[in-house]
């Protein structure tokens, strides 16, 4: 049987066309004026985009429309991104932006500390943190298609945890003292993942509810009892059981957003090794952000248009 013909690799910005693309600063600086304002600079602070250059400050405009007195709001190109009231080079937020978006497994703060040299882990922590929250996507489409829903636990077993942090049953494996994420994903399309306190049906139905389209063609899942219940909304809804090792029924499989999570949890284990809860939000937007862009050639200008 022949193999079947495999679609050209997706090659990303590679570290020569970023050298050749952010020489200094002001090219930063123009790239992310480009990309923030494509149509033209507007205020931050209220969307006027009948802006005045400062006479003597570059990158920086004074906006009357919104500032009493006709005093003039002043901004500069770094007032509301994630770049606002940081000390470091806008070049140097740009090369971990890039190593973070060309790690498909994720890039941790401890090697961003060693590979940019800075003084402090703690502002490589920092800013790895602050890029995270930029590549959140707050704006989405319901997702179509055939789609597949499934949840995952991170975290380490509970019978490893020291003692006082082992929580309710000190010999838990499976998912007790886990964080719970669940995710859905359209078959060669993108993924949705959120953290959710529990896997009962009425949160299961919830994220289901918020991030698929009730039009979809097919929906898949395990038979996971908190999915009984989603053909009331989604009549489409079918599933296979793992328990009696059933994987895959004609279309019916959940083998995509299975393929999702493993990319995650050998980031988590492989690269970051530990997660806090806190943060884990954010860890589950990056690699969002990476699946949902890994056949864009410019993930690069999307990432810095959302910053």
């Amino acid at each position: 049987m022949a193999r079947a013909k495999q679609k050209p690799q997706i090659m990303q910005m590679s570290i020569a066309e970023w050298e050749k693309t952010f020489p200094d600063e002001d090219a930063c600086r123009d790239y992310l004026i480009a990309h923030r304002w494509p149509e033209g600079v507007a205020c931050p602070r209220c969307g006027n985009t009948n802006v005045h250059p400062h006479g003597t400050l570059e990158y920086h405009w004074q906006c009357y429309a919104c500032s009493p007195g006709g005093v003039g709001y002043r901004f500069s190109v770094l007032v509301g991104t994630i770049f606002e009231n940081t000390n470091k080079p806008l070049r140097q937020w740009f090369r971990v932006i890039h190593l973070m978006l060309t790690s498909k497994k994720g890039i941790s703060a401890r090697q961003v500390h060693r590979y940019m040299g800075f003084g402090s882990l703690k502002t490589a922590w920092y800013m790895c943190h602050r890029i995270r929250a930029g590549l959140v996507d707050r704006e989405f489409q319901k997702l179509m298609g055939i789609v597949e829903v499934d949840e995952t636990f991170i975290g380490g077993k509970a019978k490893n945890r020291h003692k006082d942090k082992r929580g309710d049953g000190s010999g838990g494996t499976g998912g007790m003292g886990k964080e719970i994420v669940a995710g859905a994903v359209s078959r060669k399309g993108n993924v949705v993942a959120r953290v959710i306190e529990n896997v009962r049906a009425t949160t299961l139905t919830e994220f289901v509810r918020e991030s698929v389209s009730t039009k979809v063609s097919l929906l898949c899942t395990d038979k996971w009892v908190g999915y009984k219940h989603l053909n009331k909304e989604f009549p489409q809804h079918a599933m296979v059981d793992h328990a009696k090792g059933q994987y895959v029924v004609g279309a019916v499989h959940t083998q995509t957003i299975e393929g999702f999570w493993s990319i995650v949890k050998r980031g988590m284990v492989g690269t970051f090794h530990k997660v806090s809860a806190k943060y884990l939000p954010l860890y589950v937007a990056e690699f969002q952000f990476r699946y949902n862009n890994r056949a864009n050639r410019d993930i690069f200008g999307t990432a810095i248009s959302g910053c």
